[in-house]
């Protein structure tokens, strides 16, 4: 099951551009590489937080961050990648 907290949705909602649970949804079945493990202190999480880059099916490229529970995964983030990100995702995905 997906969950977005309500802070995150205000989060998300705010980005610019803004970032809808349909978008992530179609990102996450959109995928293509791997999965990779954000291993900054300042967002180390148990279960270790995850993130990809993909595509929306209208084209709009985001990077999701979340945490796979096991049973559900809750959404951190997402929004609209910069240039190291993607250079990132590319290299180790």
């Amino acid at each position: 099951m997906l969950i977005i907290s309500t802070a995150v949705r205000l989060k998300i909602s705010k980005k610019n551009p803004p970032v809808t649970e349909e978008e992530i949804k179609q990102a996450f079945a959109n995928r293509e590489g791997n999965y990779l493990m954000d291993r900054r202190e300042e967002h180390a999480t148990n279960p270790p937080t995850l993130w990809f880059i993909a595509e929306t099916n209208k084209g709009k490229r985001l990077k999701v961050c979340f945490i796979d529970t096991g049973t559900d995964i809750v959404i951190k983030s997402a929004y609209v990648p910069n240039a190291d990100e993607i250079r990132i995702y590319a290299k180790f995905a």
